[in-house]
């Protein structure tokens, strides 16, 4: 028999962690992971096995809830400054600071328990990771590589998918996982100057250091295609390093046309589709390249 009040109260606790996932937009992990599967798939030659599908797929989800949840709880008093931020959970109380704290441990101890169950190298380069999945929230604060640093987070993913299968990271042999991490952290760090461009205001208002508050949104913009000429430079010495076959070339052709349209609908007088290009259009390349990828290892 329920005791009265315990079907509230597991509600309210239901309620809490749906608004908290919301928060942290949970399901977008789904379009991150490709990141790491990507070294994933490189790594094996194709199919991983079981055991590492697992638990790098554990592991990336905790690295992001980890990530967003320090991230929501160290902007808190940026968040609540910004008109784009300020009815955030984790600005008007919904969410508390302490089940942010909760949450983020939690997801560091399960990230520490994926690394050791993978091989040693994960566990040793763990404390690495962590360091960045924790700083980068402060980055904006003293300088304009944050959306660098942003990106090189992000292209660790691609590393540790990639180390989670060979256990190894240094060798001559790795070169593949060095492209792609860093085919990704131009990725990233070039939709972020973008999607930066609509807080320009707020962030000069706050003395924050994003690269379109401290130069221009014209300047950011050219310097995110910039950054998405390199990813496609990147991708494509991959595909010939690796001699990926024709399905990768299709993915990547597909991929630089994204990236080419995703430039092309934010001018400096228009930033209206601003998060059309930065959740949709990036869903939809990291997809693509994984799918690419994948069916060239079995070409």
């Amino acid at each position: 028999m329920m005791l009265p009040g315990t079907q509230t109260q597991s509600t309210t606790i239901l309620q809490k962690v749906k608004l908290f996932l919301e928060l942290i937009k949970f399901e977008h992990t789904i379009f991150a992971l490709p990141f790491a599967y990507l070294g994933m798939v490189l790594a094996a030659g194709g199919l991983p096995t079981f055991h590492q599908f697992f638990w790098i797929t554990v592991a990336m989800a905790a690295a992001r809830t980890l990530a967003f949840a320090v991230n929501r709880l160290v902007d808190r008093r940026y968040d609540a400054s910004n008109p784009r931020t300020a009815r955030r959970p984790s600005v008007t109380g919904e969410i508390s600071v302490p089940m942010m704290l909760g949450f983020a441990l939690l997801s560091l101890l399960v990230l520490a328990v994926a690394a050791a169950l993978l091989n040693a190298l994960t566990l040793m380069l763990f404390p690495g990771a962590v360091i960045f999945l924790l700083g980068y929230s402060y980055t904006k604060r003293f300088t304009s590589l944050c959306h660098w640093v942003l990106g090189f987070t992000d292209g660790l993913a691609a590393m540790g998918g990639w180390i989670a299968v060979r256990g190894s990271a240094f060798t001559a042999d790795d070169l593949p996982a060095w492209l792609l991490m860093f085919a990704v952290t131009f990725w990233i760090a070039g939709f972020d100057l973008i999607y930066a461009c609509q807080d320009v205001e707020h962030d000069r208002r706050e003395k924050l250091y994003s690269w379109p508050s401290r130069t221009s949104i014209a300047s950011a913009l050219r310097v995110a295609k910039a950054n998405h000429v390199l990813t496609v430079l990147l991708l494509v010495a991959l595909g010939l390093v690796v001699g990926l076959g024709w399905p990768y070339w299709i993915g990547l052709v597909i991929a630089a046309g994204l990236l080419v349209y995703e430039n092309s609908i934010v001018k400096p007088d228009d930033l209206s589709r601003i998060n059309l290009a930065f959740f949709n259009i990036n869903s939809y390349i990291a997809v693509t390249l994984f799918v690419g990828t994948f069916l060239a290892l079995f070409v």
